[in-house]
């Protein structure tokens, strides 16, 4: 699932090739929307909230969408060849120069820029929006002092733009687990959360390669690395499923630097390199 400085990414693509023009074309290829018409319009802009995409435009209306796992939206010249199939496209706005094409969109809807809340009310404070608000993401994250410490920072509702990559990497500059309890956090390191955090955000929303390092040679501490030495101690890399269900996502960390406990008895423990998911 794309993260936070992956969004910001594709909304300033979308609002440099969108914004201030008039879509020529308007496709909106999902039932409940497939009569909707935006021709005509102006595109007003286009901005990140978390993990959401809104698309303004001219007549009090937004398009929300949301890439989750596998969304992608592709900007290209009008008239051009788009890539990838088909029937994957869900989505396309075109004025006179360029064409957005949403591909595998699993949340599009339209809905007036009033009603926006009814789609994105619910974040907290976004590391990369201008209602940033680190106190309240702090006070958010410690209102269930026994939830895992990983499993907080993914729950958008308490910061939002934190996805698996951040949220293993975070936990490593911490020097603790996933799994510790947020509420077993010494105050004073729990108050650095938010700061480093956004620190690791912003770093990247202007790199084409997500780095927290800062190394030429390794991108990243510990997500994905399994069963690689750790940069800074040389033991193994170790990954397991953090969370219940659809929502369990894999989960790196260094058993010797980071402090905590371990994955729960019956977690599913990952003995050789596995494809990341964000």
């Amino acid at each position: 699932m794309p993260e936070g400085d992956t969004v910001w990414q594709t909304a300033r693509r979308l609002h440099i090739a969108l914004a201030g023009k008039v879509l020529a074309r308007s496709d909106l290829r999902v039932p409940k929307y497939a009569t909707a018409d935006l021709t005509g319009r102006t595109v007003l802009d286009v901005i990140p909230r978390g993990k959401h995409l809104l698309t303004r435009i001219e007549g009090g209306l937004t398009l929300h969408s949301h890439l989750r796992m596998d969304g992608a939206w592709k900007v290209y010249v009008t008239g051009g060849r788009w890539s990838g199939p088909a029937h994957q496209i869900r989505a396309v706005l075109g004025t006179a120069d360029r064409t957005a094409v949403g591909y595998r969109l699993p949340v599009l809807e339209l809905l007036r820029t009033t009603d926006e809340d009814r789609a994105v009310g619910h974040l907290g404070p976004d590391l990369l929006g201008p209602d940033w608000d680190p106190d309240q993401a702090l006070e958010n994250l410690l209102k269930d002092p026994d939830r895992p410490l990983g499993e907080a920072l993914l729950d958008q509702r308490n910061l939002a733009g934190i996805g698996n990559v951040y949220k293993s990497e975070l936990c490593f500059l911490l020097r603790v687990t996933p799994w510790l309890p947020i509420g077993e956090i010494p105050a004073a390191l729990a108050a650095q959360l938010p700061v480093l955090a956004k620190k690791l955000l912003e770093a990247n929303r202007d790199r084409p390669v997500r780095s927290t390092t800062a190394r030429r040679d390794q991108n990243l501490f510990v997500y994905g690395r399994t069963p690689r030495p750790c940069l800074r101690c040389g033991t193994p890399i170790r990954s397991a499923d953090q969370g219940d269900g659809s929502r369990a996502r894999p989960t790196y960390w260094c058993p010797r630097c980071q402090v905590g406990p371990t994955p729960p008895a019956g977690a599913n423990l990952h003995a050789s390199p596995r494809r990341p998911t964000n």
